[in-house]
């Protein structure tokens, strides 16, 4: 039943790439295409969630139905109709529409099968297919000098991160003779002892991997370059593809925490990440590349919360995160505007006993929710909500008026009541259990902590004390993004030379389409 369901899924994806491939479709009916598309999907996801919510997780030799593999397909199912309907008017008139459409769906599908899939064959086979269909939308502008160097670099990536998985997939085959996920987990989440020397590497081989995948520093180059992309493209990248990271992790956790050098390698890296692309992301001015930093920092937070074993968190966060990242970029002309509002306003900074308020506030009712929902676990999560709590608070209480002040603490309790609920719940169908889950103030939670501390100390300097000399010699250095894809960038051209197209025929072509298009209205 589980493989008739699924294969109705994935037949919407290929239905549809086959009808909306052809040019010589009109606008009305690749509407008409995307929303009988989206119809379909939600029945066939529909069916799916009640067949779990009945039986339970399901799983057969080729796919696999559970409360995470569903969510995720879910999200994947609501981007998809997004996307289809956003970029039939943003691609409105481009001569190649049609193999954008069947390059977008063939990517769409490739992850769907990544998402649900049960074997490690089926599952690397749509890894693959997701890299080389996403490299030609990458190359949807050929004559884009910056897009066809980010698609190299992805490209090169992307091998390596294929070359790694199927290492890993190897070595767990070898040291379990297992080639179904769902037997690999259960076998990993009841292992208690020592590991081999191959599975110790396929943990490590995996946590490269993700690494690989969510862009952490020092590959994370290509990801601020795909904005030369169609704008969906980025969306699609940031709201979706670069997740997969961390669904990896997901799935494969109770292998990779068990190992503390892979657990401890995405702690460090994809920590040092969140903190330096986070702080990079306030000295760019492009809104998209901000966007991008942003992205890179995200991942890097989804990937420490993964290693922590808080896999509630991170897929309430992976949820989150997609949504609202897509909204940012196909509403990036909005977003420009009030970007440019804020900047033009008058910013003053809070005066100390407002900073005080806040951070009393702040403690009090993250406090409160953590002893609500009975948590117990790393602490380093609430420090960083604590954090942003404080600063959010902290800036409306400077530009509102005294008497507005118990609002503003009633829309951050609403805000923590419903982050609390969403973990609690979240907690209930998804947690590892405890010995694969960090505690508090044990090394990782500790790491992290450090880190948010940090992370709130220099941006606390960047935006209020930027006068000081030695502030603006790092607001330098984190605006060149340390130098750090100036010399990925090197090494790439290096290991493997790329020609790039000319700035001078891109002129050239965009005169002759000029003229072209001037003696058709005449």
């Amino acid at each position: 039943m589980i493989n008739i369901l699924v294969v109705l899924l994935l037949l919407h994806f290929l239905i549809a790439a086959s009808f909306m491939s052809k040019a010589s479709r009109s606008n009305a009916g690749l509407f008409r295409i995307a929303n009988g598309f989206a119809i379909g999907v939600a029945i066939c996801i529909a069916f799916g969630w009640g067949s779990w919510a009945t039986q339970g997780d399901i799983a057969s030799s080729l796919f696999e139905i559970n409360f995470l593999r569903l969510s995720v397909v879910s999200l994947i199912g609501f981007m998809s109709f997004i996307l289809l309907r956003y970029s039939i008017h943003y691609l409105h008139g481009e001569k190649h529409r049609g193999r954008y459409f069947r390059y977008l769906l063939t990517t769409l599908l490739s992850v769907t099968i990544v998402v649900l899939s049960n074997h490690l064959i089926l599952f690397w086979l749509a890894w693959v297919g997701i890299s080389l269909s996403l490299h030609r939308l990458l190359l949807f502008y050929p004559n884009r000098p910056r897009a066809a160097l980010a698609a190299h670099k992805k490209f090169i990536l992307a091998r390596l991160a294929e070359s790694a998985l199927l290492g890993a997939f190897i070595c767990i085959y070898l040291s379990t003779g297992m080639l179904r996920l769902n037997d690999i987990t259960d076998y990993y989440l009841t292992h208690s002892t020592t590991l081999t020397a191959l599975e110790q590497s396929a943990a490590g081989l995996l946590a490269i991997v993700a690494l690989i995948k969510c862009a952490q520093l020092p590959v994370h180059g290509w990801l601020m370059q795909v904005v030369e992309s169609p704008t969906p493209v980025s969306a699609l990248l940031h709201a979706g593809i670069i997740n997969l990271g961390g669904f990896l992790v997901m799935v494969f956790g109770p292998l990779i925490l068990r190992v503390e050098a892979a657990k401890w390698l995405i702690l460090i890296v994809a920590g040092i990440t969140t903190l330096l692309a986070a702080l990079i992301m306030t000295t760019r001015i492009s809104l998209k590349v901000r966007l991008a930093w942003s992205t890179c920092a995200q991942m890097g937070l989804m990937l420490v919360e993964c290693a922590l074993g808080l896999y509630e968190l991170a897929l309430l966060h992976l949820l989150a995160h997609s949504a609202y990242k897509a909204h940012a970029f196909l509403n990036s002309s909005q977003w420009i505007h009030e970007d440019l509002t804020r900047r033009l306003s008058d910013q003053l900074e809070p005066p100390l006993w407002q900073w005080l308020i806040a951070l009393a506030v702040a403690t009090g009712l993250t406090t409160a929710a953590a002893v609500v929902i009975e948590y117990q676990g790393p602490i380093s999560i609430w420090g960083l909500m604590v954090g942003a709590l404080t600063v959010w608070l902290a800036l409306r209480f400077e530009a509102q008026a005294p008497s507005s002040y118990f609002r503003i603490i009633t829309a951050a309790v609403v805000l923590l009541a419903a982050y609390s609920a969403q973990k609690w719940l979240l907690h209930l169908v998804v947690a590892l259990p405890n010995d694969l889950r960090a505690q508090a103030l044990d090394g990782a939670d500790i790491w992290l902590l450090s880190l948010v501390v940090v992370l709130i100390v220099v941006n606390y300097l960047l935006y209020y004390r930027a006068h000081l000399v030695t502030v603006q010699k790092l607001s330098r250095v984190l605006y060149a993004g340390l130098y750090l894809d100036e010399w990925m960038t090197r090494l790439t051209i290096l290991l493997w030379p790329v020609h790039l197209p000319s700035i001078k025929k891109q002129k050239h072509l965009a005169i002759h389409r000029y003229a072209a298009g001037h003696e058709e209205q005449k």
